[in-house]
Formats: C-alpha cells, sequence, structure tokens
C-alpha cells in the first residue's frame, strides 16, 4: 500500500469518518457496535496505564475491517478476515510509527497463540471470535507458536488482545471517539517530524 500525502487533519477525519460510519454497524455477532468495540478497547488500554501508541493501537485494531481496499478477503459473517494485514498495512501508509501498526497487525494472531498455548483460552471465546479463528486459521501449531512467542512486542499485543476480548459491554460508558484526537494528532505529527 503507497504511503499517502494527506496532512495530520486529514488522516485523522478519514479515521473518525470509518469509524463513525460504522457506529451503528454491530460488531460481528457481539451486543456491542464496531465504535463502541474500538472505544471500550483504546479505554481498557489507558484504565492498563498503557503508552499512546498502544492506546491508538486499540482504538484502530479492528480499522482493517472498514477499509474497502485491493486484498481484502471478506466473510459475511466475520467482516475481513485478514483484517489485522489491511489495518497494519493502512496505518503504515498514514504514517503511523511501525510498533503501532505492528500492534494492530499481531492482535489476530495473537489469539491464533493463545488458544494453542492456553488450553482456558479457547473456552472464554466468544462464539463469534470462535467463528474469526476458524477463518483465520485456527490455533497454532507449535513451531508458529515458538516463533510468535519471540515477537519483540508480544507483551503488549497479547495485551491488546486481552483489552479486545473484554471490549464487547453493550451497558459501557466512556469516553467516546473524540477523546483521542489529540493524542492521534501527536503521534502522527512526532512520526511526521522524525
Amino acid at each position: 500500500m503507497p504511503a499517502t500525502s494527506l496532512s495530520t487533519d486529514q488522516v485523522i477525519d478519514e479515521i473518525f469518518n470509518l469509524l463513525q460510519r460504522s457506529g451503528g454497524e454491530e460488531y460481528f455477532g457481539e451486543a456491542v457496535s464496531k465504535l463502541q468495540h474500538a472505544e471500550q478497547c483504546a479505554y481498557q488500554a489507558q484504565k492498563a496505564g498503557g503508552d499512546e501508541e498502544l492506546i491508538l493501537a486499540s482504538l484502530l485494531h479492528d480499522i482493517g475491517h472498514l477499509l474497502d481496499v485491493e486484498g481484502t478477503i471478506r466473510d459475511e459473517r466475520v467482516g475481513v478476515v485478514n483484517h489485522d494485514e489491511i489495518g497494519q498495512q493502512w496505518l503504515e501508509a498514514h504514517g503511523f510509527s511501525k510498533r503501532l501498526a505492528a500492534l494492530v497487525g499481531g492482535h489476530v494472531d495473537a489469539k491464533r497463540y493463545l488458544t494453542a498455548v492456553n488450553p482456558n483460552y479457547f473456552a472464554r471465546l466468544s462464539p463469534a471470535s470462535v467463528e474469526t479463528l476458524r477463518l483465520q486459521g485456527g490455533p497454532m501449531d507449535a513451531e508458529t507458536a515458538a516463533h510468535f512467542a519471540a515477537v519483540p512486542e508480544l507483551r503488549d499485543i497479547l495485551r491488546l488482545r486481552s483489552w479486545d476480548e473484554m471490549a464487547k459491554d453493550p451497558d459501557w460508558q466512556g469516553p467516546g471517539l473524540e477523546s483521542y484526537r489529540d493524542m492521534l494528532a501527536r503521534h502522527l505529527m512526532a512520526q511526521a517530524a522524525a
């Protein structure tokens, strides 16, 4: 995906448009909308003391579901199966840090890893998450899991995965999307200056 020439404000506006447009859409068999899921995930990261890159990665982890780009593999039940890869590529092309994009890109493999190494993890997945796991290749084999365990950002990828699973409460009340605008601007401006 080629790099974009959009300004910081234009990138933020595009993200907000994508998330707000999906605001009323159900999050694939869950009791929350896609926007509520994103906001809850970011809030969990913030509450846990995550740094700004991790909070923003949590907010944007499913952005690949909202994009209409070449290479998407869609399933009407669970959205864009390869949304992790699509999201990572889109974020890198739009000026986000490699670390933030890698956190987004790793959150599906984190589920595949955890179901391979922790038998109790699979039992906690929602039915929709079980279905996406199947479409995403199922639990990792031992060799793939060992390779994934060596990823430099493993701890934060697994933390994001945990918040992703927690972010499905239909009664949750917390900070809305607008509360992340300044954080997005700081991040993108710092990347542009680097």
